[in-house]
């Protein structure tokens, strides 16, 4: 069991490590251009030197929302492991972890509705880009949408002994 507990814990940090790496950086999306290769990512778009992500009106919002859940999603992974320390001291032997899975599922949304609103709304073509594929930052954004949910659906089934 404290084995278990162990890995839980450590695929908690490293998915809160990954979801900093994943806001943070801008290379949800990479792509050529005449000068060299470029990307982007939720907040600026670099090829050579990064500027502001140029975005129309009617994107505004919809890069915003990405942003927020984004930011939110690391806010709750980091409660969640608080959480999780301060349950694993405090709580009487045969409980659950439900509080700290609960907030882990809300993280988990949080991915969710970030990513899909990228996905749906900035995975495009960019005009003067070629050969764009997925960016580093996007992939990990995913990865922790999966590590999110089994980690949040173990804290439930989690019992303290």
């Amino acid at each position: 069991m404290l084995v278990l507990l162990a890995g839980i814990f450590v695929v908690h940090i490293a998915t809160v490590i990954m979801l900093f790496v994943s806001t943070i950086a801008n290379v949800w999306m990479v792509g050529t251009t005449a000068t060299g290769k470029g990307s982007w990512g939720l907040w600026l778009m670099c090829n050579g030197t990064c500027r502001q992500l140029a975005v129309s009106s009617s994107e505004a919002a919809s890069l915003k929302a990405a942003q927020a859940f984004m930011i939110l999603s690391i806010i709750f992974s980091v409660i969640a492991l608080v959480m999780f320390i301060v349950q694993l001291f405090t709580l009487e032997k045969g409980k659950r972890f439900y509080i700290t899975g609960a907030i882990m599922l809300v993280c988990w949304l949080c991915i969710l509705i970030g990513a899909s609103i990228y996905t749906a709304r900035f995975t495009g073509l960019r005009s003067g880009f070629g050969n764009i594929h997925h960016g580093y930052s996007f992939i990990l954004a995913w990865i922790c949408f999966c590590f999110s949910f089994i980690i949040g659906i173990l804290y439930l089934v989690l019992r303290k002994k």
